[in-house]
């Protein structure tokens, strides 16, 4: 038995060209701020970077890092007393809260701070409890 020859399939429609919004100016880039003395707190209160997140809606980025499980536990625990202050609160909003305060520091203050946190091996830690294949 012949087949019936399979008919072509229809053409689509030619699209026709949207309209392209203009793009917006580019927005001036930030200049660096000039070198100031570390010796003046109100100097370097102006150095640092101002935290409003009123202003406009940021792009959220995520990331992952290691941290020691005495120092996660604390993070339990400012949850822990945040909410019996009424406030609950994430623990990126901890996160964000000590950054916030870091940043709002004075220069001598952010290194005895920063001195006062030993440093960590970069990477993924091994895992715990795992027998090595033979």
């Amino acid at each position: 038995m012949a087949r019936a020859p399979a008919k072509a399939p229809a053409k689509a429609p030619a699209k026709t060209a949207a309209k392209v919004p203009a793009k917006a100016p580019a927005k001036a880039p930030i200049k660096a701020a000039a070198k100031i003395p570390s010796d003046n707190v109100a100097a370097n209160a102006a150095q640092r970077i101002p935290v409003d997140a009123a202003k406009h809606k940021h792009k959220l980025v995520r990331d992952s890092f290691t941290i020691p499980k005495s120092e996660y536990q604390l993070l339990d625990a400012l949850k822990l007393r945040a909410a019996a202050l009424k406030r609950p609160t994430k623990k990126s909003e901890i996160l964000r809260a000590g950054i916030a305060a870091l940043n709002a520091m004075a220069d001598k203050a952010l290194l005895a701070a920063l001195n006062s946190v030993p440093s960590l091996k970069t990477g993924r830690p091994k895992a715990d409890g795992i027998a090595a294949k033979d």
